[in-house]
């Protein structure tokens, strides 16, 4: 049975028609065809400042809301994180280039003794698709990690992630670490994972518990805005 989408060329569309379907693309996890859409509307010399926030954080933010609403579910999620991920692989160098504003930068991992990674993974291609630039570590990161990655990358934000609730105050270790170093206040902490609560992030000094990765986008943005606006003041 043929595909509804083969009788859609997508260099045939308008501008408008293109980014769009883009949008049902990503929302469908299609990474061949958000490719072909990037490369038109760079062909059509758009910017790629505009194709990334146009086409697909617009896109991203559609999955976010309707993962948010329990509409979408994980796995639909990571098709569509990784068909962004298609375009962003295009779009990185030339974004570099230009020298696009970007966003903010977040370092984000699993805390020592744990394992899962599904929550994690979802909140930083999520976060990528909102425009920020994500730094992972992956699973079981130490004091040591976390602190060796920030030094190193500088990130507006810190995010940790635990599943199990004997990993859960790891968190406060790594906390109290940046406390004793004068660090605590140069980056925005937010903390995710099943036993956690607003609560538990409150008692560990976090700026914020984020219970799902379209929260940890909208706290994100909401928190870097502020920030710039204090510094800025």
């Amino acid at each position: 049975m043929a595909d509804e989408n083969d009788d859609i060329i997508l260099s045939e569309l308008s501008d408008d028609e293109l980014v769009l379907q883009m949008h049902d693309d990503l929302y469908d996890g299609l990474k061949e065809e958000i490719e072909e859409g990037v490369n038109i509307l760079l062909s059509r010399k758009w910017t790629p400042y505009d194709v990334l926030t146009k086409a697909l954080v617009a896109g991203m933010t559609i999955v976010g809301a309707d993962f948010r609403d329990g509409i979408l579910f994980v796995p639909e999620v990571l098709l569509a994180a990784n068909a962004m991920k298609g375009g962003m692989f295009i779009l990185k160098p030339l974004l570099a280039e230009t020298g696009a504003p970007r966003m903010g930068k977040m370092v984000i991992g699993t805390v020592k003794g744990d394992i899962h990674d599904i929550g994690k993974n979802l909140v930083g291609m999520m976060m990528e698709g909102a425009g920020f630039e994500v730094r992972d570590l992956g699973i079981n990161n130490s004091v040591e990690k976390y602190l060796e990655a920030i030094e190193a990358d500088q990130p507006d934000i810190l995010g940790m992630s635990a599943l199990l609730t004997t990993t859960m105050p790891y968190m406060k270790v790594v906390i109290d670490t940046l406390k004793e170093k004068g660090m605590r206040e140069d980056y925005i902490i937010l903390v995710g994972g099943a036993p956690l609560n607003e609560e538990f992030s409150r008692a560990i000094g976090a700026d914020a518990y984020c219970r799902d990765a379209a929260v940890a986008v909208e706290t994100a943005k909401a928190l870097v805005a502020r920030k710039h606006n204090q510094l800025n003041a």
